[in-house]
C-alpha cells in the first residue's frame, strides 16, 4: 500500500488527549455536568491528559528532529559516539553547526583519491582549494622537452583571440608542467594550493619586538591533518601557500 505524498506526523496536545480522555467517560444524568470545563472532574482529567501530551511533544521531538542528523539536537553526542566524533582534527570545533556538519559529512562521504574529490571535501569543511598538484618524473622516449604546460588564449571583450606583433596568437601558460627532472620517487608527491590562511600581522598593541614576525601565516592545521590522514597512504602531501589570498591589512588584527 503506497504512502500519501502528504503524510506527516501530528502532534498531539494534552488538550487533544483530554478532549478525547472525557469522551471516554460513562454517559448519562449523573455524567453531563461533570464533564464541564470548571467541574473538578474536568480538571483533573485535564491536568492527567497533559502528561500524555508532553510525552506525545517527547516522541515527535525524537521522530522529526533527533533521528535526522542535520537537525539533531539532544542526542547528537550519541550520534557523534557511533560514528567516532569528535573529530582529533577539530579540537576548537564546539558550536552544534559545526558538529553537525562533520557528522553529516562522515555519514555522506563515499570516499575517493580523484583531485576533485578532496578539492569539493575540503569545500565542504570550509577551506578553498586554488588547485592540487601531481608530479611525473621525466622518461627518456616519453616525455618531451620545452613548455609542457596547457595554455589559455588571450581574447578581448568580444572574444576575439589577441596577436602578437609577429602575428601569432597570445597565450599564457596554466596548470603544472607535464614531466619534471627528478627522482621517480616524485610521483608520490603531490601539492595543494590553499586558497587561503589565517594572516596575524604585528601590531605596536599586541606584538612584541624581537618574538613575533610581522607577519605570520597561520597553517590550517585542521586541513593539514585531514588531508595526511585520507590521503593515498603511499603518497606525501605539500600544502602550498604560494597563491594566498591576503585581503585586507587589517586581516587578522584583534
Amino acid at each position: 500500500m503506497g504512502v500519501y505524498p502528504g503524510d506527516r506526523h501530528i502532534r498531539r496536545s494534552g488538550e487533544d488527549y483530554a478532549s478525547q480522555f472525557l469522551k471516554l467517560l460513562p454517559k448519562g444524568q449523573a455524567w453531563d455536568s461533570k464533564t464541564e470545563p470548571s467541574t473538578t472532574l474536568w480538571k483533573v482529567c485535564r491536568g492527567l491528559a497533559e502528561y500524555w501530551g508532553f510525552v506525545d511533544a517527547r516522541a515527535a521531538d525524537l521522530l522529526e528532529r533527533e533521528a535526522d542528523p542535520r537537525w539533531t539536537l539532544e542526542l547528537l553526542p550519541d550520534w557523534e559516539r557511533a560514528w567516532g566524533l569528535p573529530d582529533p582534527c577539530f579540537p576548537e570545533m564546539t558550536t552544534i553547526a559545526e558538529r553537525r556538519k562533520m557528522l553529516v559529512l562522515y555519514m555522506t562521504w563515499l570516499g575517493g583519491q580523484s583531485r576533485a574529490y578532496f578539492i569539493w571535501l575540503m569545500e565542504f569543511i570550509g577551506y578553498k582549494i586554488n588547485k592540487i598538484g601531481e608530479f611525473a618524473p621525466f622518461m627518456a622516449g616519453i616525455s618531451r622537452c620545452g613548455d609542457t604546460r596547457e595554455v589559455d588564449i588571450i581574447r578581448d571583450e568580444d572574444g576575439t583571440p589577441i596577436l602578437n606583433p609577429d602575428g601569432s596568437i597570445q597565450r599564457v601558460p596554466k596548470g603544472n608542467f607535464r614531466w619534471y627532472i627528478g627522482p621517480p620517487e616524485q610521483r608520490f608527491a603531490w601539492t595543494v594550493s590553499v586558497g587561503a590562511a589565517n594572516l596575524m600581522w604585528f601590531r605596536a598593541a599586541s606584538g612584541q619586538s624581537g618574538v613575533n614576525h610581522h607577519l605570520e601565516i597561520g597553517i590550517p592545521d585542521d586541513l593539514n591533518c585531514l588531508l595526511n590522514r585520507w590521503k593515498p597512504s603511499h603518497t606525501d602531501l605539500v600544502l602550498d601557500f604560494h597563491e594566498l589570498t591576503y585581503g585586507s591589512p587589517m586581516a587578522g588584527t584583534p
